[in-house]
């Protein structure tokens, strides 16, 4: 049962390009996962029902026809490797998601709810430097979009 991927979790990756994965996000990521490029040049990571239903929404897209349509499926599938835990808890990032993201050694994990995603470090906390100053502002979109806290 998905209880929620929350948090933040820093690790580094090593000379092979294995990261460990939080002790506190291996429950609901379970033994096989899906690795991705996601927004802003972090990767998203999403245990194996939550990408089944993604992708199923990727797929229901008029790729045949529709050209955006078929680039962000691009995007998400065209990038999604399968993750795996080996016994330290690792899993293998692969180079081509490296690069997109621009992982450095030291990285952070986040978890989003349905998914973690995965972010340079130094990337991480200047996004969040941006959010937190500009928190106010983001709050009054969301209750203006219907949501409160």
């Amino acid at each position: 049962m998905l209880r929620g991927l929350k948090g933040e979790y820093s690790h580094n990756i090593d000379a092979k390009g294995r990261l460990i994965i939080p002790a506190k996000f291996r429950d609901d990521l379970g033994e096989h996962f899906v690795i991705t490029k996601g927004m802003e040049n972090c990767l998203y990571v999403y245990p194996e029902a939550e990408w089944i239903a993604f992708e199923e929404k990727l797929n229901n897209l008029p790729t045949t026809t529709d050209k955006k349509a078929r680039a962000f499926a691009y995007f998400f599938q065209g990038s999604a490797i399968d993750g795996d835990l080996d016994k330290q808890g690792r899993t293998l990032i692969s180079a081509p998601l490296r690069d997109f993201a621009g992982l450095g050694k030291e990285v952070v994990f986040v978890g989003m709810g349905k998914r973690a995603e995965i972010w340079d470090k130094a990337k991480w906390e200047a996004k969040n430097a941006e959010v937190e100053m500009n928190i106010e502002d983001i709050a009054s979109d969301m209750e203006a979009s219907g949501f409160s806290i």
